[in-house]
């Protein structure tokens, strides 16, 4: 298996980043790395596993953006992926800046690539609103950019949540539409990446608002807990979060219309790898007042050694550049590879 996948380095993760998608990438590296082991001992193929991880800068730039504020959020992002478990020995971590196989691929795909593939794509038609004509021409080809992404590694699988369902088929059609075009049966130039649905992730919302997503982008710092809140700050936004004046259900149907409840049982039933009814069945007809200090211990001590690694890797610009760039490195192996055989294809003549 080789498994890929990227974020865009916006900075400020919080903990719907974490218990949305980081923590499912730490376990899948580390259940990647297990099985690399159990092949080793058996005596198998020496070909590994592997996760390749990116922050998708080169994808940031199809949007309005401060550069000054994109170079701080790559490198804010990338100590924070490292210091909710990310490791670089194991997984390879990069930006795509530092590969430009990314870009080069995808402009060879843009030949393959269909303008009414890329009008179909619902993300494009809700970031471009009515204002179509005015919209950045990377907005509106980003998707071949992403489909670049993953094929440039020949990934086997690719994480998808809802959103990126189209994204991944686009990628696959890019990818068959190709080797029909320009390879052999025998010997196709891409792999289609196969989707990886992760474990039910924890779907984390704002701490004021029940039914609107945790997100940097709410102007109140209230709604959200960030990797790098210290522990007071914590206690003070769980302690401060909205909640109704009922005491807690035992049971699971209880929590039905009661959206900010049900929010705050699902942080601490995450972060403690508990179900839903095991909180409940602790903490059901107990008020906030006790539940709200217990879930403020959980999230302090589940991200002081986050937040603790994060300041450290912020601190030390050299070690952090290190990482990016020898990730960018492996990554420039794994890529060129096929981008030779996709040049090759296309019949570019090369020096």
């Amino acid at each position: 298996m080789r498994v890929v996948s990227g974020i865009q380095p916006t900075g400020n993760l919080h903990l719907g980043n974490y218990l949305g998608a980081i923590r499912n990438w730490v376990r899948m590296q580390d259940e990647m790395e297990d099985a690399n082991r159990a092949q080793a001992a058996a005596g198998g193929s020496a070909e590994k596993n592997q996760c390749l991880f990116f922050l998708a800068d080169l994808h940031a730039i199809s949007m309005p953006h401060v550069p000054a504020d994109l170079h701080k959020g790559t490198l804010e992002m990338a100590a924070a992926l490292v210091a909710c478990g990310i490791d670089p020995s194991k997984s390879v971590l990069f930006n795509q800046a530092q590969v430009p196989q990314h870009a080069e691929l995808q402009w060879l795909l843009g030949g393959t690539a269909r303008m009414g593939w890329l009008n179909r794509m619902t993300q494009w038609k809700d970031k471009a609103g009515k204002n179509r004509e005015g919209q950045s021409v990377a907005l509106f080809t980003y998707p071949v950019l992403q489909a670049a992404d993953v094929l440039l590694y020949q990934a086997t699988h690719v994480p998808v949540g809802e959103d990126q369902k189209q994204h991944l088929e686009l990628a696959r059609d890019i990818a068959q539409k190709f080797n029909n075009d320009f390879a052999s049966e025998d010997v196709p130039v891409f792999t289609l990446p196969d989707p990886i649905v992760p474990p039910q992730a924890a779907r984390i919302m704002s701490l004021r608002d029940g039914m609107a997503k945790m997100s940097k982008s709410d102007p109140s710092e209230m709604s959200r807990i960030n990797l790098a809140d210290d522990p007071d700050t914590v206690m003070k936004k769980v302690k401060k979060a909205k909640t109704d004046p009922e005491p807690l259900p035992s049971e699971e149907a209880g929590l039905a219309g009661r959206p900010e409840a049900l929010n705050l049982v699902t942080i601490y039933a995450a972060l403690t790898d508990r179900s839903m009814a095991d909180v409940l069945g602790e903490y059901g007809g107990e008020g906030f007042g006790k539940f709200k200090p217990a879930l403020g211990e959980v999230l302090v001590e589940s991200l002081r050694p986050i937040s603790a690694r994060f300041t450290e890797l912020l601190e030390d610009r050299e070690a952090l550049d290190a990482i990016l760039a020898r990730g960018a490195s492996r990554a420039r192996e794994i890529a060129v590879p096929t981008l030779d055989a996709t040049y090759k294809a296309l019949g570019l003549v090369r020096g």
